[in-house]
């Protein structure tokens, strides 16, 4: 029997309530306090290329460089889909930000222009993007999420005014705003232009569920969803259930959590995610997999359910719920999804039932990705093997690898392949065709990087292969112009004296040929450093002077010693695998 929401007489929020503000469509929801407001924008980091990666992220900063530093809290936010502006404040200042913003999209400082770009990139060697979307995706659409921002240095001021002109007008945004009414004065002048329907979906997978192996110390899973209460419960319950096997009742991980996340065309992405030491990832893995299969087999628990559902009620009808919903609902807007009221959401959160979580079960089992530690693998649990390599070579000129690992590459008409010999005797390859090149990274030396729409990647270094110039001229040539970014000098050029080799499917390969990490492990490799080296410190003091003090005694001294040696080795384990990765990318 379908449960009723509560008759309890608890407060109810304020409605979200569709207006309009110079022909922008604005959500209003009456609440006290500051005023607080928001700008988004249909555009984002999806309807970019990879060889022009970084634009949306690029306008957003100029547009805010001009508030310079203010008393009130202001910022924006660049998403797959969806480019935000908020600001909290007085009316007056809400006025003025609201202003400022659309003034400046319309006149871009592009005086500031490099220095951006500068800022940009700092930015950026502190994130470190997840591998999922672009395994999901691949290197377009919205797999883009994964990559680095190359097309950053190379845009001209023209380039993103275009970008600006495009996307950022008055028929691509919602205004949301929260307050005790709409401030007096606002005036927000944006151009004129049309919606922009949500990127297209793209699938870099052949099948699923499937699953790729990667060095991180932990298991996580995404899968796409139909959007619905039913499914935001079930996040919900899975994170509760892997809460209790993984943490209290194996001991295995110490985080365990879940996400839900909606795209805005009638799906979500559901994510879980657990963490594990390297002595305990294969009880991770499986007990991980142990709980999908127990909610697939319909073991849902209606006290899971029930206490899930309280916190989400909870959540709807605080008194500032409907202020915590207008940026999703100006998204749901932007997507062509009217705003719903709060007797529908919560009409749909208490008709679910165990059944229906079972059902989302069922169905995020058929859209499963799930990333492994390294060395593991996954199709033993009916998760297929995500693709590393392409179905065919191209045929063309033919260089054999001067170290002599057994890879060589091809340079065709229509493509280019890096192929090696497997231990069954056949030839494995990774392909790249012109017509689907994503980018080309191009480096002063001659070395080139085809990514293609696949995610899958073809390094082409002279010093590897002896390819000749002509053909390296060739290959410049075929590829499309809009593809090419060009990078700044590496440190290291690859040649055959210092070449690494790494398995691919059991087979001696480059580490480039069947990969498709994107780097982004320089800020995680900082701060391990750093704890690793204090920790480091520590233990070596007590080891050598902890004995000589004449209140620890020799098992305390021991102990302690041995705590800090174990920690030092904790953090020194990741940060080393995170250094061999940077140094074979």
């Amino acid at each position: 029997m379908n449960q009723q929401a509560p008759q309890d007489g608890r407060y109810a929020p304020a409605a979200i309530h569709l207006t309009e503000v110079e022909g922008i469509p604005t959500l209003f929801a009456h609440a006290p306090g500051p005023t607080r407001a928001g700008l988004v924008f249909r555009v984002g980091m999806a309807d970019e290329t990879l060889a022009r990666a970084g634009v949306t992220h690029l306008v957003e900063h100029l547009a805010l460089y001009r508030h310079g530093i203010a008393d009130y809290h202001y910022n924006g936010a660049t998403k797959a889909a969806f480019t935000h502006f908020h600001v909290e404040g007085a009316e007056h200042e809400i006025v003025a930000y609201l202003h400022g913003v659309c003034g400046s999209l319309a006149d871009l400082p592009m005086e500031r222009l490099e220095t951006e770009k500068e800022i940009l990139r700092t930015e950026e060697s502190r994130r470190e993007p997840g591998q999922l979307p672009l395994w999901r995706y691949g290197a377009q659409g919205y797999g883009l999420v994964s990559y680095p921002e190359w097309g950053v240095p190379g845009l001209g001021p023209e380039d993103v005014r275009h970008w600006a002109r495009t996307w950022f007008t008055g028929g691509n945004a919602v205004l949301w705003i929260a307050g005790e009414r709409i401030p007096a004065g606002l005036s927000p002048k944006l151009p004129p232009g049309p919606r922009h329907p949500l990127p297209v979906v793209t699938s870099a997978l052949p099948a699923t569920p499937a699953h790729f192996s990667d060095g991180q110390g932990g298991v996580l899973l995404d899968a796409v969803v139909t959007d619905t209460a039913a499914s935001r419960l079930y996040a919900g319950v899975l994170e509760r259930e892997l809460i209790r096997s993984l943490r209290q009742e194996g001991g295995y991980s110490y985080t365990a959590a879940t996400d839900h996340t909606s795209r805005r065309d009638g799906h979500a992405l559901l994510t879980a995610f657990a963490d594990a030491l390297p002595a305990k990832q294969d009880a991770v893995l499986g007990g991980f997999v142990d709980v999908l299969a127990a909610l697939q087999a319909g073991h849902v628990g209606q006290a899971d359910l029930d206490a899930v559902r309280a916190r989400s009620d909870a959540a709807l009808t605080a008194a500032d719920g409907a202020v915590r919903r207008l940026p999703g609902a100006a998204e749901d807007l932007l997507a062509g999804r009217p705003p719903r009221s709060l007797d529908e959401l919560r009409h749909e959160l208490w008709s679910v039932t165990p059944g229906h979580l079972h059902a989302v079960a069922l169905e995020a089992a058929g859209t499963a990705l799930l990333q492994v530690p390294a060395g593991h693998r996954a199709d033993w649990a009916g998760y297929a093997e995500a693709p590393t390599r392409s179905t065919y070579a191209v045929t063309g000129r033919r260089f054999e690898a001067l170290a002599k690992d057994g890879s060589a590459l091809v340079v065709g008409d229509d493509g280019v392949s890096l192929t090696v010999r497997g231990r069954d005797g056949s030839d494995l390859a990774v392909t790249v065709p012109y017509r689907a090149c994503a980018a080309v990274l191009s480096w002063p030396d001659g070395g080139r990087r085809l990514i293609g729409t696949d995610g899958l990647a073809v390094a082409v270094e002279p010093g590897l292969h002896g390819v000749d110039a002509h053909t390296m001229a060739a290959l410049d040539a075929a590829v499309p112009p809009h593809t090419r970014v060009q990078l700044p000098p590496r440190q290291r050029v690859p040649s055959a004296q210092v070449a690494e080799a790494a398995e691919a499917h059991g087979a001696s390969a480059p580490a480039q040929a069947a990969s498709r990490r994107t780097g982004g492990q320089t800020a995680g490799l900082v701060v391990l450093s750093v704890f690793g080296g204090l920790f480091a410190f520590l233990a070596l003091a007590v080891t050598v002077f902890g004995g000589g003090d004449p209140e620890t005694s020799t098992g305390e001294w021991i102990g302690l010693a041995g705590f800090l040696w174990a920690v030092t080795g904790l953090l020194a384990w990741p940060a080393i695998r995170i250094l061999r990765r940077t140094r074979r990318a």
